[in-house]
């Protein structure tokens, strides 16, 4: 049976931030895992790029895991440095900005058909 989680290598010890690379200009992502139930991606950004406004379906729990991060939240700013996460529910609005080059993995989970009212 193929893993779950892809593009790591089971039982090696290893830093989520290093597997992606801040490249210029880019925002550059890995999709480590994604099915109907949740999404893990690890995301790199390069100085002053950013995602915009927008909301999910799903929540999002963000964890910086290299640089600083900033994470506007329904319209409030939130800086986020390396160990650090938040939690952004979904339909909130939401965005992400790099002040700094920062590295971040992204888990969004979404409620199965059944546990939506």
């Amino acid at each position: 049976m193929d893993p779950i989680i892809r593009h790591l290598s089971p039982g090696t010890v290893l830093s989520l931030g290093d597997q992606v690379a801040c490249l210029p200009g880019q925002i550059v992502s890995k999709t480590l895992a994604q099915n109907d139930a949740l999404s893990l991606t690890l995301f790199a950004f390069d100085q002053g790029e950013e995602i915009a406004t927008h909301t999910s379906r799903g929540d999002a729990l963000v964890t910086v895991l290299s640089g600083t991060g900033r994470i506007t939240l329904d319209g409030v700013d939130h800086g986020l440095h390396a160990g650090q996460s938040i939690l952004m529910p979904a339909q909130i609005p939401h965005a992400v900005f790099a002040p700094e080059p920062f590295t971040m993995a992204l888990l969004q989970v979404f409620a199965a058909p059944e546990d939506t009212p």
